[in-house]
């Protein structure tokens, strides 16, 4: 636990900060981790967790913001194609700020992938800070919320979970199979 307490709060600010400029991070993993960690053993403060992780949401999100801004599209383009940002994609989310109107800025927070872009794509596309800003906090209070609350009720519930552990892990597998054949079955159609 002295390795949580040392690394686990600076570990998270970054894991969430570089998610917020486009590099695909477990950043809900360790938000649910160190959040069921908190709320079990008590060693971490749970408000503690959610701070860090609405900051570095926030903060990140408006670095990225600012690379695209500054950068432009085509910089934009030539290097999100590393993380998987290619022109048909950064069309599409263009297209879909453009038909869906700016709120979907609060939206993008929960969905993978434009989490990750949303920033750079709304500075790429030249939306005005004063328009994303206050969007992009909305999101990052509402998902900082939800997830350090699953973390939080999970680690309260350690004892009930070990009890049943058997039967989630059999539903879980269920879910997972029953989506794995979906993509397929949709994939086969395409």
């Amino acid at each position: 636990m002295e390795q949580l307490e040392r690394y686990g709060y600076p570990a998270l600010a970054i894991v969430v900060l570089l998610e917020g400029l486009g590099i695909p991070t477990p950043a809900v993993t360790a938000i649910v981790t160190l959040s069921a960690v908190a709320a079990h053993r008590g060693t971490a403060h749970v408000v503690l967790v959610a701070v860090v992780t609405l900051a570095a949401a926030i903060a990140g999100d408006n670095l990225g913001y600012l690379l695209g801004r500054r950068a432009g599209r085509p910089a934009v383009l030539r290097f999100g194609r590393r993380v998987g940002l290619t022109e048909q994609r950064l069309e599409r989310a263009e297209r879909f700020v453009a038909t869906r109107g700016r709120n979907i800025i609060v939206v993008a927070r929960f969905i993978d992938g434009l989490r990750q872009t949303n920033g750079i794509i709304a500075g790429a596309t030249a939306l005005p800070w004063r328009q994303y800003a206050p969007r992009d906090a909305i999101g990052g209070v509402v998902w900082t919320a939800m997830w350090v609350t699953v973390g939080a009720v999970v680690g309260n519930n350690v004892e009930q979970l070990r009890r049943y552990q058997l039967w989630i892990l059999g539903g879980a597998g269920v879910v997972a199979l029953v989506l794995l054949v979906r993509y397929l079955l949709k994939r086969r159609r395409r």
